[in-house]
């Protein structure tokens, strides 16, 4: 009788932990944006987890407060993003419902911009080619956290400027305009951006520290997401993509390949770098 029991036990003990093993190698639900930026790294991600043989979904969001609203509710189990600067905001409202898990990347970057060709390197210096950009620094979209800083930008630095509100499709039009014409401008952008890759433009100095310094790109999960699937969070917490590979990643999705076809040209071409996460992720 002690021999069936003790024969019991260890079964029901052997099928614990078959259950969960199973249940920590199930579907990962991995939220996204669809920014150039995140995008890459988010699948960059999916890929690897399903190397380690992981089965991924992918949700993508309009926003950030859409995004992390369906984090908190546990919609998505992890998704990519910003905890300190850019959609700090929103961390700040939902963390009692979400965790931490690793950094992916670091070097995101925002700021004014000019041409390489012109001869000013501070923001402090910009009232001093006014009259060559005609007062205007050309903005993106209204509204975006860049448009924000630019604004406040303008006020701390006492700038004689307008902000000029449109399209990042309208800026970019603009831009390359002005780097291939060598006629001055006055711009924003952000860097990892295959604009950044593409077109000679140098970041203006803030010394002022309006905006944000360089951010890290963190994986954040619903909370218990780690302790319940601990090779999960093991697997995540080994990637991290070079910030100047998600500026590749993105200039290829700029000249026509598919988000596939860039994460799988990236893949082949970092292989060892890609094994290492393998070797951390065991």
């Amino acid at each position: 009788m002690r021999k069936i029991f003790k024969l019991t036990v260890a079964s029901l003990i052997l099928g614990m932990s078959f259950c969960a093993t199973a249940a920590d190698k199930g579907v990962i639900k991995l939220g996204t944006l669809g920014w150039e930026d995140v995008n890459s790294i988010s699948m960059v991600s999916k890929k690897f987890l399903e190397s380690q043989g992981y089965k991924v979904q992918v949700t993508t969001f309009a926003d950030w407060g859409i995004a992390y609203s369906a984090l908190a509710r546990g919609d998505v189990d992890t998704m990519v993003t910003f905890v300190n600067y850019a959609a700090a905001d929103y961390w700040t409202k939902n963390k009692d419902k979400l965790e931490k898990v690793s950094n992916i990347s670091f070097g995101l970057r925002q700021g004014i911009v000019v041409p390489a060709h012109m001869p000013i390197t501070s923001i402090e210096q910009l009232n001093s080619v006014k009259d060559q950009v005609g007062g205007k620094i050309i903005g993106i979209e209204p509204g975006s956290g860049l448009m924000r800083e630019t604004q406040e930008a303008i006020k701390q630095y006492a700038l004689n400027y307008t902000l000029v509100d449109g399209s990042t499709a309208a800026m970019t039009a603009q831009l390359q305009s002005s780097t291939e014409r060598k006629q001055p401008l006055v711009t924003v952008l952000w860097k990892p951006s295959w604009m950044e890759q593409k077109y000679k433009v140098k970041f203006l100095d803030d010394p002022k520290g309006v905006f944000a310094p360089p951010q890290a790109y963190t994986v954040i999960a619903k909370k218990g997401f780690s302790a319940q699937n601990p090779k999960a969070r093991e697997a995540l917490a080994s990637i991290f993509v070079p910030i100047e590979d998600v500026g590749s990643i993105s200039t290829e999705l700029k000249n026509g390949k598919t988000m596939d076809q860039a994460v799988n040209n990236w893949w082949k071409t970092h292989g060892e770098l890609v094994s290492k996460w393998s070797v951390m992720a065991k």
